[in-house]
């Protein structure tokens, strides 16, 4: 979706809001940009805001062709080191105004995947949501995490299944004589030793004799300190290419929908048609910057 493009509506800050729920709901990764200076003349304002995924793609309004570029490039390398920014633009295009943007990453809170319905499970559930994690009830593909609680219900195929999914975390609930058997059942089917004893089984803390609900509390123990060693996976963005505009300087994306020219065989990007037309009318003048 376009910057300032909906539908063929403008993009306003429900939209943001709306997006950012979408995007936070499936588990994926964003950066919010909210403009929070603003010295005229600039057509942004202050509050203004946008959101960029990783693939480059804008949702929102923070200043147009000019600020635009800048903001996605520094969105995504907030993304990579997971840490805040500012980006401040100045005299730009035909405008001599300065933006400052707020750049934040949205990282999503890990995914655990619950198997069974005992005591211990929904427990463990309403806890991990309290902390901040997505759960789901069933289903292990694309989980960061897998606790099976199905007291002793096909144990092996789910244990089996979390960990050909690749999930960071396997741990079973199960007494430590009925965990031993069922890993013993798994060397059998032929999984390698390795694979085995990535289970964690009995799942959580050795807290001694304990309830159901006592055992959630050392699992979501277990899993907070699981999610705190294991380091945080890079974020996996695309920056679109890029090119100075070489009358204002300002860097731009050189993609398909830009403006652009070429000339003396070589194509020259631009943030405006201001800038356009300043360079048609003396290319002489701005031969110092051309796109890469």
């Amino acid at each position: 979706m376009a910057a300032g493009d909906s539908g063929g509506r403008p993009v306003n800050a429900t939209d943001v809001i709306v997006e950012a729920g979408r995007l936070a709901a499936e588990g994926e990764p964003y950066a919010l940009a909210t403009v929070v200076t603003v010295v005229r003349p600039a057509s942004a304002r202050r509050g203004d805001r946008a959101l960029v995924t990783p693939d480059g793609r804008v949702t929102g309004w923070v200043g147009g062709a000019c600020s635009e570029p800048t903001v996605v490039r520094e969105a995504l390398r907030a993304l990579a080191d997971r840490e805040p920014r500012l980006a401040r633009m100045e005299g730009g295009c035909a405008s001599e105004g300065v933006v400052e943007v707020l750049i934040e990453p949205v990282l999503p809170a890990p995914l655990l995947a619950i198997v069974g319905e005992s005591p211990a499970a929904r427990t463990l559930g309403a806890l991990a949501r309290t902390v901040g994690w997505r759960v789901r009830d069933g289903g292990v593909d694309g989980a960061d995490a897998v606790v099976v609680a199905t007291m002793g219900r096909g144990d092996e195929d789910l244990l089996a299944a979390a960990l050909a999914s690749g999930a960071g975390y396997v741990g079973l609930v199960a007494s430590a004589r009925r965990a031993a058997t069922v890993l013993a059942a798994l060397r059998e089917r032929g999984l390698d030793e390795e694979a085995v004893l990535r289970v964690r089984a009995p799942a959580g803390l050795d807290l001694g004799p304990s309830s159901q609900e006592e055992i959630a509390v050392a699992i979501l123990a277990e899993l907070v300190a699981w999610r705190h060693t294991r380091g945080e996976a890079p974020v996996p963005t695309e920056a679109p290419a890029e090119a100075v505009d070489p009358v204002c300087g300002m860097t731009v994306e050189a993609g398909p929908d830009a403006l652009r020219v070429v000339h003396e065989g070589e194509m020259v990007y631009f943030c405006s048609a201001h800038c356009q037309a300043r360079f048609e009318a003396e290319p002489d003048r701005y031969s110092g910057l051309r796109a890469p």
